[in-house]
């Protein structure tokens, strides 16, 4: 049999716990903190990572982690995952005039982009970065601004 790795849990940790697992934000550090709360109740990693869908050594890993950074620590650290092709303080400005340039052909827009910036991405992304800009530029404009009325025609 193997080592015995439970954490100890007071009350206001095992709240804490119950409450990420209600209502954490992604579903991610919502099975974490139902790792951490099935290994303080005294079961074994197998057990807890059928459970969960887990391996014992990421069950394992993540007490240890819990050990380590608390409740913190159960969420995903910052630098994960795919870095965007687009970002907003690199590539607006320039986006943006091939945009104005091209307004009806944003296929054209986006290959001229690419010819000047040297870098490749699918219409679909180009699309995505244009809304996201629109939606950066609406919502201040909207923040600013008095929303707009229709005049009486009393």
């Amino acid at each position: 049999m193997g080592r015995v790795n439970t954490p100890l849990l007071d009350e206001p940790a095992k709240t804490l716990l119950n409450n990420g697992f209600r209502t954490g934000t992604s579903h991610c550090f919502r099975m974490r903190c139902q790792v951490l709360l099935l290994k303080a109740s005294g079961r074994g990693s197998q057990e807890v990572g059928a459970l969960t869908g887990m391996s014992a050594v990421s069950v394992n890993a993540w007490v240890k982690r819990y050990g380590t950074g608390g409740l913190a620590g159960l969420h995903t650290r910052a630098g994960r995952g795919r870095k965007p092709l687009l970002t907003k303080a690199a590539d607006e400005a320039l986006v943006l005039e091939h945009v104005k340039a091209n307004r009806q052909r944003i296929q054209t827009a986006k290959a001229e982009w690419g010819k000047a910036s040297g870098k490749q991405v699918g219409l679909t992304a180009f699309k995505s970065f244009l809304k996201a800009l629109t939606a950066d530029t609406n919502a201040s404009a909207n923040g600013a601004k008095a929303p707009r009325t229709r005049p009486s025609t009393t």
